[in-house]
């Protein structure tokens, strides 16, 4: 029997048999609002795998120096100074997109994820190993995000990355744009769908009855 890899465990569960969102059904409410274009979702998926990846470290590297009755709160204020440093730099280098995200970018210091790891992992595992199960989870995030912004741009807007792919019938194409893939109910049913697919391929990720 081959001997388990941690590294490529924490790195790899997450996206498969551990996501946050398919399985754990966390960070649902910014995979709704930003998954309308794929260049909103790509850089709110790097905002986060960064945050969670240096909030698991330096929790980890504090993690002997945190009194336990104000870890949460050290915790927070790690992630929002991160994450703070992460709005700056989009206001700066992608405003447009920036400005597009608006809210969604401070509340990722909200994001279960993100706390849930620093909490459950961070605090009890060296910081290498911290900085992958950050990496792995921001992915598992990200990877949900991508295909959910993926199919809603393509049939909402016939496009990816703002190129056109469907030839719009208004531009005297074939393809008449699907209006409710732009409205945030679609991405219920469309990670819903995600979920359906994950599970009936892994079976024992199905809650039982």
């Amino acid at each position: 029997m081959a001997r388990r890899n941690p590294a490529r465990d924490a790195l790899i569960d997450p996206l498969f048999n551990n996501n946050p969102i398919a399985l754990q059904v966390l960070g649902i409410c910014s995979a709704l609002a930003v998954t309308t274009r794929m260049d909103t979702a790509l850089v709110m998926s790097i905002a986060v795998v960064g945050v969670t990846m240096s909030s698991n470290f330096f929790v980890s590297v504090l993690r002997h120096h945190i009194p336990t009755n104000i870890r949460i709160i050290v915790q927070l204020t790690i992630i929002a100074s991160l994450v703070i440093v992460v709005d700056q730099v989009l206001k700066a280098y992608l405003f447009e997109i920036s400005q597009q995200l608006s809210v969604f970018v401070g509340l990722i210091i909200t994001n279960c994820i993100i706390m849930g790891r620093a909490e459950a992992y961070a605090m009890q595992n060296p910081p290498a190993m911290s900085l992958i199960d950050g990496l792995g989870n921001g992915l598992g995030y990200g990877a949900i995000l991508m295909g959910t912004a993926a199919l809603r741009e393509l049939f909402g807007f016939g496009s990816l990355f703002g190129t056109q792919v469907l030839p719009l019938a208004s531009d005297g194409g074939w393809y008449p744009p699907n209006g409710l893939m732009v409205l945030s109910p679609s991405a219920f049913f469309i990670i819903g769908f995600f979920i359906w697919a994950l599970r009936t391929w892994k079976p024992e990720q199905a809650e039982s009855d």
